[in-house]
């Protein structure tokens, strides 16, 4: 699947991957202040943003897409980072094309689905996607309309991730970017654990890895690195102070700290 993207600046290429219901739009600020040191590459995901729709979402075609990105543009090598849904994509790809990559940083998410909180994520995501679904979007007939139907959600970050997803159709009438039957068709499959499938390679070495939790999230736990370092031995774990699951929001200034690292820890880029 051909994917859109946007492109900041020059230098080492760097793949950023936004989570569910994000798209490249959730990174350009960072993207505009490490443009000097890096080719910043942010794609839409599949069924997301601008890219094409599909009723297949699952991190093997998630991988895939990111793998025919990096051969269209050219890439035989480059850094890949990702967050949350994105985070289990970097991943997947890592455990596919390792030599590919010069560093992997993957933003508050674990690999592994966790049994205490995986029933509860399906629940709360099916509630809002029914909630989207079931959204009239011939009613609102402003941005504030909207805001307000979502306002159920009660958090204003999720209402205001949720309306990035509109847009104005050619007769100025709103409708969604964002593929939502086929979320709500596979959002266990987007709960699932990414472990490496029997072709993958099952240790992954030769790069840097990072792994950024955020302090004020569950997502990723501490106790965490010691299973995670069993595919990626060279695995770190960095804790981002002041930060929830939206960590490039809330401390956008450790994420770029820890990009940086890549060029302090990374293999000579010619």
């Amino acid at each position: 699947m051909k994917l859109f993207y946007r492109k900041y600046g020059s230098g080492p290429t760097l793949i950023i991957l936004h989570g569910l219901y994000g798209s490249s739009d959730n990174w350009i600020s960072i993207a505009r202040k490490i443009d000097d040191r890096f080719s910043v590459i942010l794609p839409d995901l599949r069924n997301h943003g601008l890219s094409p729709h599909s009723p297949i979402h699952d991190y093997d075609s998630m991988s895939l897409d990111v793998k025919e990105l990096a051969d269209i543009t050219g890439l035989p090598h480059f850094f890949l980072a990702g967050h949350s849904m994105g985070g289990k994509v970097a991943m997947r790809f890592a455990m596919r094309w390792p030599e590919m990559l010069d560093g992997l940083l993957v933003a508050d998410i674990s690999p592994f689905s966790q049994s205490d909180r995986v029933n509860k994520d399906i629940k709360m995501h099916k509630e809002i996607i029914n909630t989207m679904l079931s959204a009239d979007l011939s009613s609102f007939f402003s941005r504030k309309d909207a805001e307000m139907f979502f306002a159920s959600l009660k958090s204003e970050r999720l209402t205001g991730l949720i309306l990035k997803n509109l847009r104005r159709d050619k007769e100025n009438r709103f409708e969604w970017k964002i593929n939502l039957q086929a979320l709500a068709d596979n959002i266990e499959k987007i709960m699932e654990s990414v472990e490496p499938g029997k072709n993958d390679e099952s240790c992954v070495t030769g790069f840097p890895v990072y792994f950024l939790k955020a302090s004020r999230s569950d997502y990723l736990k501490v106790e965490d690195i010691i299973p995670i370092r069993r595919f990626f031995p060279a695995a770190q774990l960095i804790t981002v102070p002041n930060a929830g699951h939206w960590i490039h929001s809330d401390n956008p200034d450790s994420v770029i700290s820890a990009f940086l690292k890549f060029l302090e820890a990374g293999p000579e880029i010619s």
